[in-house]
């Protein structure tokens, strides 16, 4: 495949496309990445004394709960773990909410935010439930803490984009690469915790979990929020064994982020996600601009340009 059909197999994923729902949600809620809790982040930042509250929320198509509900419901705990953690949170407290036709239906889901809250280590504390539901659905919130905050708008141009993804797993459904049910709690706790030292020790720039969007459409998310273009090297990115590049760069990995580094404080990120057995290494860097672009083999291709082609559409932070 040319680096231009893949960058336009890419653009036109449903995984990508689907974030292009943002821009309308926030339009009608008259929200701003300028308001409070800077939309467009991982997590909404509330300043307190000596740090930030965090709050997050995540809900689930119903595609998805209907095809593995256990699992649905470990990921409800899962990924919102990681956008506090992508902000340079501890997560303190989750919230969950489930729909079901009957009790014997919400089983699975209630079993997959109980195994995950207790492997993680971050307590349900209570929620919403409805036993009338015509189908399966499931949402979820979390409350965290940070003394430091990783944003997703201060990359800056010149700096380095590190890839810290843990290739220790395998993919569980969809394009969904989990690599944390095999994993001891101990080593899960551990692993998220990289992300508020980081934060602490002023090691990273920028930087958001990768989301549904998959590797480069996180890349697309930062580079908007942030008002940068950025370039991706293709070369650079080694998907775990077996994996086509195409799908990698769209997946959902349990355990992704990425990166806004300086370049003096590169080798340091990438030494500390390398010690806990993640894969990290340098992917591209900031650039000036708006445009998106991978690269491979000496060739280049547009991805996106977030200026001609809004992609969250929340205006800039100091609008």
């Amino acid at each position: 495949m040319s680096i231009e059909a893949l960058a336009e197999t890419l653009r036109a994923h449903p995984s990508i496309q689907s974030k292009l729902a943002i821009s309308g949600a926030t339009a009608a809620l008259g929200l701003l990445a300028s308001g409070p809790g800077t939309p467009g982040d991982d997590a909404a930042p509330l300043p307190r004394e000596g740090g930030y509250d965090l709050l997050a929320g995540e809900g689930f198509i119903p595609a998805f709960v209907q095809d593995d509900p256990w699992f649905a419901g470990w990921c409800a705990v899962m990924v919102n773990l990681s956008d506090i953690a992508a902000m340079g949170g501890h997560a303190v407290a989750l919230l969950d909410q489930v729909w079901a036709p009957d009790a014997g239906a919400a089983a699975p889901l209630l079993q997959g935010l109980r195994d995950a809250s207790q492997s993680y280590g971050v307590p349900l504390v209570g929620g919403h439930t409805n036993l009338s539901a015509p189908e399966l659905g499931i949402a979820a919130s979390v409350f965290g803490r940070a003394t430091r905050l990783i944003t997703s708008f201060d990359a800056r141009p010149g700096d380095t984009l590190v890839a810290a993804i843990d290739h220790r797993g395998t993919y569980r459904n969809y394009d969904n690469f989990c690599a944390a049910l095999d994993a001891p709690a101990d080593r899960l706790r551990r692993d998220l915790a990289l992300l508020p030292e980081l934060a602490e020790a002023e090691l990273v720039t920028a930087g958001k979990d990768i989301s549904q969007a998959g590797l480069i459409g996180t890349a697309l998310m930062l580079a908007e929020c942030s008002g940068t273009g950025m370039e991706i090297d293709l070369d650079a990115i080694t998907p775990p064994p077996g994996v086509p590049q195409e799908r990698w760069l769209r997946s959902f990995p349990s355990y992704g982020f990425l990166l806004s580094v300086d370049r003096q404080w590169v080798n340091a990120v990438c030494g500390r996600f390398a010690a806990r057995g993640i894969d990290a290494s340098t992917i591209g860097r900031v650039t000036q601009g708006s445009a998106v672009t991978i690269s491979q083999s000496g060739a280049s291709a547009l991805f996106w340009d977030h200026a001609h082609t809004p992609y969250m559409n929340l205006g800039a932070q100091d609008a």
